[in-house]
């Protein structure tokens, strides 16, 4: 999640992106295609979704919240879950766009929600990690010692329990018990942890305002790695990671590939004069990410090498979701858009005219996203083109 309140001393946390190496969590989330359960739509937060977009798509319904949203929705079993900076989560319908249940917190909400095991747990800039079960019944709270502003992830034991992990601006990871919200272990950072966790087997990978890319133990919140990214390389929006190589934008004007297993950088795409905040989305061979730049990227995912580039007419923040031969974005001007994979031309738009840094959701074809004009949007797929008038 990238929300415009960003600034130098916020970053987030790496996110893991899809590729040959699929966990078997991921595996087991993409059984269920018409879900997007969680940000980036797996726990290894890849950014691609099952299915294919349309070329065109019709306003299914439009849901007002008392104010700006930055969050990112996820979808499962047919409810929208999205954090509002009105303070509250909404459970919204699919089909209808109507309100099942709310919950108000004590702050903005910026995180994205996740939904999994039939609970939802979203964090509050009230610094609080709450768990609900699916009809919006409170289950537990965990308090930390400041906001949370990414989305929790989960990730299952070989006793078969599960963990929930999150960040929070107490320059701390956490990791507490699914069932009972009790603190299993804290991982201490020298800076803000914002964003959502990523997990891979047995390891959390994330990076942050220390410039250092973290490594943690999923079982021991033990360090397994410290990679340092140099000086002004605060990561502020997620990064994947495929084959041991993660792939990051930073604030220092460059969009990375750093190997694991090296620590070394393996390509460098610049862009100077402005940071990346966009977590990217991967396949085989593409990562597609924006730009402060006001632009899309795609670029070779072994070399680095530009692709193509579409411009917007303000910065990408939020991050584009790559489904099937087409990629679906928000852009700080206001306006949704469709481009093809293939080649970056524009396949559809729509404008909301707010400035947009939610992520979208994609679920059997829909589209899904917030806007700072208060409004959740649902986009619903038409087979016929179009008249144009």
């Amino acid at each position: 999640m990238t929300s415009p309140s960003l600034r130098i001393g916020v970053c987030a946390l790496v996110a893991v992106a899809a590729g040959p190496n699929l966990s078997l969590q991921d595996k087991t989330e993409r059984a269920s295609a018409a879900d997007w359960p969680s940000y980036r739509g797996t726990p290894s937060l890849d950014g691609v979704a099952s299915g294919r977009l349309a070329d065109h798509y019709d306003l299914a319904w439009s849901f007002e919240t008392g104010d700006a949203i930055t969050s990112s929705p996820v979808i499962a079993a047919g409810v929208v879950y999205i954090g509002s900076n009105d303070g509250a989560l909404y459970a919204i319908d699919l089909a209808s766009g109507k309100k099942l249940w709310s919950y108000e917190t004590k702050d903005m909400i910026e995180a994205p929600p996740l939904v999994h095991g039939g609970r939802v747990y979203i964090g509050s800039c009230d610094g609080v990690l709450y768990a609900f079960d699916t009809k919006g019944a409170l289950k537990w709270r965990f308090e930390t010692g400041d906001k949370i502003m990414g989305a929790a992830n989960w990730v299952r034991m070989p006793d078969g329990s599960t963990r929930i992990v999150v960040g929070s601006y107490d320059n701390s990871l956490y990791c507490v018990d699914a069932g009972t919200g009790k603190k299993i272990w804290a991982y201490e950072t020298d800076n803000y942890v914002n964003g959502t966790p990523a997990i891979l087997g047995d390891e959390i990978v994330f990076g942050g305002c220390d410039t250092v890319l973290h490594v943690v133990s999923v079982k021991t919140g033990k360090a397994l790695q410290k990679i340092e990214l140099g000086p002004d390389s605060h990561v502020a929006g997620s990064v994947g990671l495929a084959d041991r190589k993660v792939y990051l934008g930073h604030y220092g004007n460059e969009f990375v590939c750093v190997d694991l297993s090296t620590g070394k950088h393996e390509w460098r795409y610049p862009s100077p004069q402005h940071a990346f905040f966009s977590s990217p989305a991967i396949t085989k061979d593409r990562v597609v990410f924006g730009g402060r730049d006001k632009k899309l990227h795609c670029v070779e995912r072994r070399t680095g090498k530009p692709i193509w580039t579409f411009k917007t007419k303000r910065k990408v923040d939020g991050s584009p979701v790559i489904c099937g031969d087409k990629v679906v974005f928000g852009s700080g001007d206001g306006r949704v858009y469709i481009v093809s994979l293939e080649t970056g031309k524009q396949v559809w738009e729509y404008e909301v005219g707010r400035a947009i840094y939610s992520s979208p959701a994609v679920s059997g074809g829909m589209i899904v996203i917030g806007s700072n004009d208060k409004f959740l949007y649902a986009f619903k797929p038409v087979t016929a083109k179009p008249d144009k008038k």
